[in-house]
């Protein structure tokens, strides 16, 4: 029998982590990268919190450096983590995504190598490996049953769309049966709170392509604190602020109604994320424990979009404005 992993053993991690906050993009640093002269004055605040050199007017580079932190992020948690299966929740993405990029880039008959991140708990090299060979084999358990089905959908309708729902639901099961394997409550509520804002992202998508329940059975997903079945009668009956007021989707899903009706994406986006985000940073005031983690996993995954968001807007020419507009809420 496994022994239980207790609060305290987190200590030391929790220590460590929390002395790594003061390096996260902070609200101000975010200010500061947009309202540079330059993109490459930009990139020096990034080099200040620990960021590798990059060409800030090259994507690739870009693209490159964010792998890289996210590798450095993962290989430290690994290193100090207790129970590892607690990074795997976050971890299976980052599968789900590479799986996703080589099954359609091989439908495609391009090579779909240099989109993969290798954060994931499956090597890129072996993602690649397995989706070239049609040999799923050394995937864990979940995944590979998702992959075969995947490829098997997309072999046989040719619709990247249908292969991409059959992955999108294995994802979210895994990544929330590995939160309940932890033994975590946070964890579980945290996950669930993700799969809610994606339910409520695909209803409004749905809703603005004018489309009904026919697709909206296919791309929601179970596991959320809403049931899928929920969230279709009440987008359908046009509920979906009725059905979010008293969960922290509340603000979202108010500007989820507009977007439906060809308002901003952008901001009802932001919203979800946002609120997402907001379930996570209860978990600040935790002052040692497996929230500890969480806590600063989250915040490095929106300093990541962040950074994304901020260096290629300036390397597009967009204005601030715009770019705040786009930025989700710092958490810290």
């Amino acid at each position: 029998m496994a022994k239980k992993v207790k609060d305290t053993d987190y200590l030391f991690i929790s220590t460590y982590l929390h002395s790594r906050e003061r390096d996260l993009l902070t609200a101000a640093r975010m200010e500061r990268m947009i309202e540079a002269p330059t993109a490459e004055e930009a990139a020096k605040v990034l080099a200040e919190i620990g960021y590798g050199e990059f060409n800030p007017s090259s994507e690739r580079e870009l693209s490159v450096v964010l792998a890289s932190e996210q590798e450095k992020l993962f290989e430290d948690l690994y290193r100090f983590v207790p129970d590892k299966a607690v990074v795997d929740v976050f971890k299976v993405k980052y599968d789900y995504h590479n799986l996703k990029t080589l099954l359609k880039a091989r439908a495609m008959g391009v090579d779909g190598g240099r989109l993969l991140l290798d954060a994931g708990r499956v090597s890129a090299q072996e993602m690649n490996r397995a989706v070239t060979e049609g040999d799923y084999n050394a995937l864990p358990e979940l995944l590979r049953a998702a992959a075969e089905e995947a490829g098997e959908v997309l072999a046989s309708t040719g619709d990247p769309q249908l292969s991409d729902f059959v992955l999108d639901r294995a994802y979210y099961a895994e990544m929330l049966s590995a939160a309940r394997a932890t033994g975590s409550g946070f964890l579980v509520e945290y996950v669930q709170g993700t799969i809610d804002a994606a339910n409520l992202r695909s209803a409004v998508r749905t809703l603005r392509m004018k489309k009904g329940a026919d697709l909206l059975k296919k791309v929601l997903v179970e596991g959320g604190a809403i049931r899928p079945e929920s969230v279709q009668a009440a987008a359908l009956a046009g509920n979906l602020e009725e059905l979010y007021r008293p969960t922290p989707l509340r603000t979202a899903a108010e500007l989820g109604t507009a977007a439906a009706q060809g308002g901003s994406l952008t901001a009802f986006e932001k919203a979800c994320d946002d609120a997402v985000t907001a379930v996570a940073a209860r978990a600040k005031s935790v002052p040692f424990g497996v929230e500890a983690v969480i806590s600063y996993v989250a915040a490095k995954e929106i300093e990541f979009t962040a950074v994304r968001v901020i260096m290629s807007s300036r390397l597009a020419g967009i204005e601030g404005d715009t770019i705040r507009e786009r930025l989700r809420e710092a958490y810290v």
